[in-house]
């Protein structure tokens, strides 16, 4: 491996140093210039078909694309790609962490490949701007952290989605939830119901809210607000994507997602779907729930329902000074379902709660009042370490208006 690493850096340098700057070169030549270089150095040593194709696919990715990032970026089983600096890159696969055997020849061209990602998508990063979050082009999440913040960095975590969205019956066919689960879901967000979909990280929040989107009716005028756009909902003509920027030092304003979710509300949404909120946004996204916004959706980290809700709480004192029960009032009338995922110990993703928010505080204890409806409960683990498991009804829904309003009935 490391022979090849010195042949292509051999090859590359070779290629930069005959390159006229003056002129633009066309991915084609870049091409035949590779294909000679390569034809030379086959003359003076033996390189095998398989090697040439190979090095003629990195030699170009260092120059035109991401270096070794761009096999990754192109790998459809590859799901998270972490850099931890020049030498140590992490990889992703079916669940399972393990250390990737490519690493960047320097430090300058590790910063080379952040300075391409970030222009991509017209943001910034550098030490007076030392974080960013941007994406690539065919979607994938990007976090970027340099030094004087991250100490071994540059730190690079990249999220691959998957080129076509995963739709519910996807993710019954691998488990996550039962059909029964889904059309129940589906006959919710139907009939307008706001839902918040709680988990910890890489619990599948996004995917599931893609995926739950899908039941949107088509005629409905749909906004869509996210710090990256991952959301991909194709099947509504009438939407409207907004992205938040963030500030850089050529005096662009920064944009927040409770800019977005303000200006939203002047745009005569039917709904409104906020990719995560992580902070003060909580208040706007929980008011447009409460002023005729039915249907409505958003994610947040938590772990489980019940702490979502705390979480919310706690996320709304941050934006607004507010008495504890005024905000749980918010709270209780504006979201009327939390659907719960978490990732188990052989790192399948599950959908293990419906719960529902009865719209009251309970006197006594000054909580909201929620109601399982549905849970998943384990019942052991077959002999490949796979946890067993049934999805259970636990509660009837209490509140029905929605549905009787929409004309819609729950499968049975």
């Amino acid at each position: 491996m490391r022979i090849r690493e010195e042949l292509r850096r051999k090859m590359r340098d070779s290629l930069v140093s005959q390159l006229d700057f003056s002129r633009e070169v066309s991915d084609e030549e870049m091409y035949e210039r590779i294909d000679r270089l390569i034809s030379q150095e086959a003359r003076e040593q033996e390189i095998s078909l398989a090697e040439r194709k190979r090095l003629r696919t990195d030699i170009f990715s260092s120059i035109r694309r991401l270096d070794v990032l761009q096999e990754l970026v192109d790998d459809p089983s590859v799901t998270e790609i972490m850099i931890n600096g020049t030498d140590n890159i992490f990889i992703e696969r079916a669940g399972r962490l393990m250390r990737y055997d490519m690493r960047f020849e320097s430090r300058e061209k590790l910063g080379d490949v952040i300075q391409q990602i970030v222009a991509g998508c017209n943001r910034v990063v550098n030490e007076a701007s030392p974080i960013v979050d941007a994406r690539l082009e065919n979607g994938s999440r990007v976090n970027i952290v340099l030094d004087p913040v991250a100490l071994n960095g540059p730190i690079i975590t990249i999220r691959r989605f998957p080129e076509h969205p995963i739709t519910m019956d996807k993710l019954i066919a691998l488990g996550s939830l039962p059909r029964y689960a889904a059309d129940y879901l589906g006959a919710l967000v139907r009939s307008g119901y706001n839902i918040f979909i709680s988990g910890g990280t890489g619990s599948g929040k996004t995917t599931f809210l893609n995926a739950l989107s899908d039941s949107i009716p088509s005629d409905a005028r749909v906004i869509t607000i996210e710090d990256n756009a991952e959301l991909q909902i194709l099947h509504v003509p009438n939407i409207v994507r907004m992205e938040a920027r963030n500030a850089n030092v050529e005096g662009c304003k920064e944009i927040t997602i409770r800019d977005l979710i303000k200006s939203s509300l002047r745009m005569r949404p039917d709904r409104i779907i906020v990719g995560e909120v992580r902070g003060s946004e909580a208040i706007d996204m929980i008011q447009a729930m409460n002023t005729g916004h039915d249907g409505s959706m958003s994610t947040g980290h938590a772990n489980s329902s019940r702490d979502m809700l705390s979480r919310l709480e706690t996320m709304i004192l941050m934006g607004m000074e507010l008495p504890l029960p005024a905000i749980r009032g918010q709270l209780a009338s504006g979201i009327d379902i939390i659907v719960h995922l978490g990732r188990l110990r052989d790192r399948t993703r599950k959908l293990l709660e419906i719960a529902e928010i009865t719209g009251e505080v309970d006197p006594v204890t000054a909580r909201i009042e929620t109601r399982t409806l549905f849970r998943f409960t384990e019942t052991g683990t077959d002999a490949q370490g796979h946890v067993l498991g049934e999805f259970r009804r636990e509660e009837e829904l209490k509140n029905d208006g929605k549905l009787k309003a929409a004309g819609v009935r729950l499968p049975s």
